[in-house]
């Protein structure tokens, strides 16, 4: 009896405490702040917002995010640092604006012309998870540059136009007469390599530049996010084509030492609310950036064009000329091309054939007067 006794009364403590630290687990809170690199009206900001509330619920509490507007904290160029030092817990930009640190960062969010060899986004995002592209994604912070940061693929937002114009171009040697705004590293270089005048700088300059006429032509992140920038009150000729970013992937970074706090089931949901962003931002480009195009046509009369054909086969070109160039520098750089050329031979020949089924489709129902509107 009194052995039984004793062994109940132990089993009792022992429940006692473990209750006790999962109570006290239940109650510790990790408050972050994550600065962005886009402004509050962005269709990216408002996804950000519902990836912290995802957060805050699948975690019962215990992760708080505030989402900070460009700027708020730390200028955009300078987030990722502003991460690694710990000035802000969390961060939010592309992994290209990250190239001046390596070369290599604007092939994991930025894939010029689909790293050259046709990958369009969603196979952009299968070689991140089934290719080997996410292991090479955190070696470039951890092993690469050597930073105390996390990374989280959230948002696939791309293929982003080629952009506002202030008058129409009928081929690549009229671009070439315009002073452009692009993002920054290799993709300015690309444009070099073509002979057009490319130059970087912040979202929230853009309208400015060109308002001043520093700029001739500026690209952004899509028609929603354009709209809300306020480029259509600049210029009306919109090409919705662009090469340059034909992928574009937004990433949350976390602190290295924020994160390891984190106990393994806050790690998990933390993946398991990025991959759900993922979804919904798919969702959101496809209507929101369908719902601007009208917006912007019907009601502040821009003209939505399709870029020259002649830009194709030269930006392909000029893609491939930079990146082997640099491929043949960088050790780095050259694991994760190959790594990208490789997965490309396999996915593109296939997914290629995949993508022309839904553009003769939507052409059909276009052209038969199946659905309305102008394309």
């Amino acid at each position: 009896m009194g052995f039984r006794w004793l062994t109940s009364a132990c089993a009792l403590a022992l429940a006692v405490v473990i209750g006790a630290s999962a109570a006290e687990a239940q109650q510790v809170q990790h408050k972050w702040r994550l600065q962005t690199a886009v402004p509050s009206a962005s269709i990216y900001f408002e996804l950000l917002k519902k990836f912290g509330d995802r957060v805050d619920k699948m975690s019962a509490g215990r992760i708080k995010i505030e989402v900070l507007p460009d700027g708020a904290i730390v200028p955009a160029f300078e987030i990722l640092d502003a991460v690694d030092k710990n000035v802000v817990e969390a961060g939010y930009a592309w992994t290209h604006y990250w190239s001046g640190k390596h070369p290599a960062a604007g092939l994991f969010s930025n894939p010029m012309a689909g790293a050259g060899v046709g990958m369009d986004q969603l196979s952009h995002i299968a070689w991140l998870f089934e290719g080997g592209g996410y292991d090479l994604y955190r070696k470039l912070f951890s092993d690469v540059l050597k930073l105390n940061v996390e990374p989280l693929m959230v948002q696939p937002m791309g293929p982003d136009p080629l952009g506002w114009f202030k008058r129409p171009i009928a081929d690549t040697a009229d671009f070439k007469k315009l002073k452009y705004r692009s993002p920054p590293g290799i993709t300015g270089e690309i444009f070099k390599e073509m002979g057009i005048a490319a130059v970087a700088m912040p979202g929230g300059e853009i309208v400015p530049a060109a308002q001043r006429g520093t700029i001739d032509a500026a690209e952004w992140i899509g028609p929603a996010d354009d709209l809300n920038l306020g480029l259509h009150t600049v210029w009306k000729f919109y090409y919705l084509q662009g090469l340059h970013q034909s992928t574009d992937v937004g990433e949350v970074l976390i602190n290295k030492s924020v994160w390891n706090k984190l106990s393994p089931d806050l790690q998990e949901i933390m993946r398991a609310a990025a991959m759900a962003s993922m979804t919904e931002t798919y969702t959101y480009n496809v209507y929101r950036n369908a719902l601007a195009i009208v917006k912007l046509r019907d009601e502040f009369k821009v003209q939505i064009l399709d870029t020259p054909r002649d830009f194709f086969p030269e930006f392909v070109r000029a893609t491939n000329v930079v990146l082997d160039r640099y491929a043949g520098k960088d050790p780095f750089f050259k694991q994760v091309l190959d790594s990208q050329r490789k997965f490309a031979q396999t996915v593109v020949p296939y997914w290629t054939k995949i993508l022309d089924l839904y553009s003769n489709l939507g052409n059909a129902a276009l052209q038969t007067g199946a659905v309305g509107g102008k394309k």
